[in-house]
């Protein structure tokens, strides 16, 4: 693959860049965007030509990939034939892209609401939950993003939260199940998961399960470090929602449309909740959309009765026209068995090999093409390789990491003190090998900054 250099000049879109564009998560005079000039399947370049490997589809929507040629073609197509229509009327791509995500929700999900992307969806599922039951809280782990939004950013769990958080969005937090770093003093998996299901139904105790309407988790939390659920543990959760009339949310934004080598994440434990939120995968990112997946009883509760809530481009037709290829090009090219191979032939393999040869690495843990590897300063103690919420000097260790893979060739996906290995979940085996290997080259640049090193 030759890079194609676009023709606007890198001086000309740095600087409009820095004149015009407010990045989000941001101190704006203190970063420096790369100019990215195009890309094509599990490749991007910028205007010197210098070509990356995506091993963080970008912020892990692009599932198939960049450019796919049968996604591309039908958004041209829709865009000749129909841009744009109010979400009132029926169409024919809306109509068909929800009846394909219909097609492939667990249980009775039948229903499909759109939103623009994963943070509106969330947003939604909650407002749902709320006037479905007529109560007011919502829970959800403190490792956890579900979106920047108001209702969103309230029930994530992470620090991008802080400054956001009002204390009086009716959001309680609780601890979800993570082995490695057990909240539970647990060291097996079935005690990891009887202690946090034993701590849940506690929080619901004290917190009065009349109260609450809504528990969401991320099937398999992503930013916060795709940390698996052990077996058991959403079946628990499944199980106290039913005993206590509280709407099981599952996010799967960042978990869904093959990532996990199933088209939900939540099929590997074999798990209906009564709302799934998406996004993110379901058009691999080509044209904003997102979206709530509802439950029969659920529904049911609108039938009668007007939902409030909606937006201007809810299904719009050329997001829908994207989400409809994408399906229907990951079927076809067996995109989601393509990603449960990777994981367990290609990249679980290798990356359990990386960890026995790198201090640095102090677990792996994923599935599909969604993987993160735990980066410690020593694995007897498992201090994190730099502190929770490391900025400045603090990070210095996972920066030069970060630096390193980026002159290599390879752009990763880096939050806190862990790199994610997130490539499209159409990356060919050479490709995923070919990533590995400058992975492994990499952390010997946080391997330095270890115990051992």
């Amino acid at each position: 693959m030759t890079p194609h250099v676009a023709s606007h000049t890198l001086a000309t879109v740095k600087d409009a860049d820095r004149k015009h564009v407010f990045h989000s998560w941001s101190a704006q005079a203190l970063i420096d965007p790369l100019a990215v000039a195009g890309a094509e399947g599990s490749y991007f370049w910028d205007y010197e030509g210098n070509r990356f490997l995506d091993f963080s589809s970008q912020l892990v929507n692009t599932n198939i990939g960049h450019q796919h040629p049968k996604v591309v073609a039908a958004i041209q197509e829709q865009a000749a034939r129909l841009c744009t229509l109010a979400p009132g009327f029926a169409v024919d791509v809306r109509s068909e892209a929800a009846r394909l995500i219909a097609e492939r929700t667990p249980g009775d999900l039948d229903k499909i609401f759109f939103t623009n992307g994963g943070a509106e969806a969330v947003e939604n599922a909650v407002r749902m939950a709320r006037l479905h039951t007529g109560r007011a809280k919502v829970l959800s782990t403190y490792r956890s993003y579900h979106g920047a939004t108001a209702a969103a950013i309230n029930l994530t769990g992470d620090p991008r939260r802080w400054p956001s958080d009002t204390a009086a969005a009716g959001v309680v937090h609780f601890w979800g199940p993570y082995l490695y770093r057990s909240a539970f003093h647990a060291t097996t998996e079935a005690e990891e998961c009887a202690r946090a299901l034993a701590h849940l139904a506690d929080t619901i105790a004290f917190e009065g399960p009349q109260t609450i309407a809504a528990i969401i988790l991320e099937s398999v939390p992503g930013t916060a470090g795709i940390m698996t659920p052990p077996p058991g543990y959403l079946a628990g959760v499944r199980e106290l929602c039913d005993r206590h009339g509280i709407v099981f949310v599952l996010d799967e934004v960042m978990s869904g449309f093959g990532r996990t080598g199933k088209w939900f994440a939540a099929d590997h434990w074999d798990v209906t909740p009564d709302l799934i939120t998406f996004a993110k995968g379901v058009n691999s990112g080509y044209v904003p959309l997102g979206g709530v997946a509802i439950s029969a009883a659920i529904a049911e509760t609108f039938a009668t009765r007007p939902y409030p809530g909606g937006l201007t481009y809810s299904g719009h037709p050329l997001a829908c026209a994207a989400a409809v290829a994408t399906i229907t090009t990951m079927e076809e090219e067996g995109i989601v068995e393509h990603a449960a191979h990777l994981g367990e032939n290609v990249i679980g393999p290798a990356l359990a090999e990386i960890a026995e040869r790198h201090p640095s690495v102090g677990e792996v843990r994923g599935l599909g093409a969604f993987w993160a590897l735990e980066l410690v300063r020593d694995k007897e103690t498992r201090e994190p390789l730099v502190p929770y919420n490391a900025a400045g000097a603090d990070n210095a260790p996972m920066a030069e990491f970060a630096a390193a893979c980026k002159a290599s060739g390879l752009w990763p996906f880096v939050n806190m003190n862990r790199t994610h290995v997130v490539p499209p979940c159409n990356v060919t085996e050479a490709e995923a090998k070919e990533g590995l290997a400058l992975l492994d080259e990499a952390l010997t640049v946080a391997d330095r900054h270890t115990t051992a090193g």
